[in-house]
């Protein structure tokens, strides 16, 4: 008997609060312990100022390639989950300052448009700081509905925010 398939995710990590580093790192160590899933590869770590309100301290970004037999709806409220062990606050005001965002950018070929879950994750192709770490790990690969990410990167990497690659 044939279970469900292994299929790439890809998941973008930003923080700005409490010890942005340290977030980003825990946080990746939560994604390796999910179930039924596998990093399989993470960028460097990345600052970049703030998308949102400028008041707010620059973020610290990385980018993480798994594989996964979750559904993507599973693995969405797995990362939920995380964030709010980490403190998220959900009440926040929008591109504010967060101790961890994990981001679902990608998965598998899937393209839906939903009220919860939107796949791929709308506005990376402006995003370098989620295109620069993702395409140190996945140059090649193809967003669903749009093109490679050393295109897409190219694109935005003269975009703000200000990006610099920390390690």
């Amino acid at each position: 008997m044939t279970g469900p398939l292994w299929r790439p995710a890809y998941i973008g990590i930003g923080s700005n609060l409490d010890k942005p580093v340290d977030q980003v790192r825990q946080g990746i160590r939560s994604l390796q312990a999910l179930p039924k899933s596998v990093v399989v590869l993470q960028s460097g770590l990345f600052r970049s100022a703030p998308m949102g309100p400028a008041d707010q301290p620059d973020f610290v970004n990385s980018v993480v390639a798994m594989v996964t037999r979750l559904q993507p709806w599973d693995l969405l409220q797995l990362m939920q989950e995380i964030e709010d062990r980490q403190g998220r606050d959900r009440s926040a005001e929008r591109w504010g300052p967060r101790t961890l965002d994990l981001d679902l950018l990608s998965f598998s070929a899937v393209i839906m448009a939903g009220d919860k879950l939107t796949l791929p994750h709308p506005g990376i192709a402006e995003r370098n700081f989620v295109l620069l770490p993702w395409n140190e790990i996945a140059p090649h690969y193809r967003v669903p509905g749009l093109t490679t990410v050393t295109r897409l990167a190219r694109s935005a990497a003269v975009n703000e925010p200000q990006i610099e690659r920390m390690d």
